[in-house]
């Protein structure tokens, strides 16, 4: 059997925005998403064998249930309807993502999910905060239709106690679970430098208390986590990988390794907005990485 018959998930993560620390710096100027531009990744997309859009959402568009989220970047949900129409027309599954990662002061993730004026510690996992959660994710689901998966971020997270980390994840599978669809996150045990330990070591937390039905992908991109690869893959967890986007041999040798521990699947990660300024970076690279996730290198 081939890789790409073994691959079953060749997926492709869009940043329709995004929260991290140099992001973050450029938030007051940031712009919106360039729809014409996100059309083009989807046709290059089916052109280089990939079947799987994730989209990375955040307040990149406008929530009718939580209007006080919109940025001077936010534009009208139906242009991320569009996006997720065409990628379905396209013969692309579709998953949003928004990332629930705590991290304070540092990288932000979650920043997105705060109203004028409230405050990092306000609704700290409590019943509103999570009210909210569901109220976003519920838009999604109607816009983007996904058919199996939701990605809930859930990397470098600062804040969150293991046991509140832990909680977290199972809050979000649960309610997930009930409106049938599969709960992904990013697994932080591929880290191997020194201020991420909290991370890794909190990862390592929760693969043993969550449910197996959660889907783990295991980031690096500078290397192939060998140990992390066979450690997740005797866990019974559904096992994807997340390598680097400039090098396809670490991502072709991650991709083997993956596999080969009997996961199913690869996400491309570009970590740059969909902006036409970026547009020849992030053609070339699914152009370069196309082969690695197609099998044939």
């Amino acid at each position: 059997m081939s890789a790409i018959e073994r691959l079953l998930v060749r997926g492709y993560l869009i940043h329709l925005t995004h929260y991290d620390p140099r992001w973050y710096q450029r938030k007051s100027r940031e712009k919106p998403f360039d729809l014409e531009l996100a059309l083009e990744i989807v046709d290059s997309l089916r052109a280089e064998g990939f079947n799987l859009l994730v989209i990375d959402c955040a307040d990149a568009v406008e929530y009718k249930s939580h209007p006080e989220l919109a940025r001077p970047y936010t534009v009208p949900m139906k242009r991320l309807a569009t996006l997720a129409s065409a990628a379905r027309g396209r013969g692309l599954e579709v998953a949003p993502k928004l990332n629930f990662s705590r991290s304070c002061g540092v990288h932000h993730h979650n920043d997105w999910m705060l109203a004028p004026g409230e405050g990092w510690h306000h609704h700290f996992d409590d019943q509103p905060y999570w009210q909210k959660a569901f109220e976003v994710i519920d838009e999604l689901i109607g816009v983007c239709r996904p058919r199996r998966f939701f990605h809930v971020g859930m990397d470098e997270d600062h804040d969150r106690s293991y046991r509140q980390y832990i909680e977290a994840i199972r809050t979000l599978h649960a309610g997930l679970r009930k409106r049938k669809l599969r709960t992904v996150i990013w697994n932080d045990t591929g880290i191997a430098y020194a201020s991420g330990m909290i991370h890794a070591e909190k990862s390592l937390a929760a693969e043993k208390a969550i449910p197996r039905g959660v889907v783990q992908v295991l980031w690096r991109y500078d290397a192939v986590p060998a140990a992390a690869v066979k450690r997740l893959g005797k866990q019974g967890f559904q096992l994807w990988g997340a390598p680097g986007w400039r090098n396809p041999a670490q991502a072709t040798a991650f991709r083997d390794s993956i596999l080969e521990a009997g996961g199913k699947g690869l996400l491309m990660t570009t970590w740059m907005a969909c902006r036409k300024t970026n547009r020849r970076a992030l053609l070339e690279g699914i152009r370069l990485m196309g082969p690695v996730y197609r099998g044939e290198a």
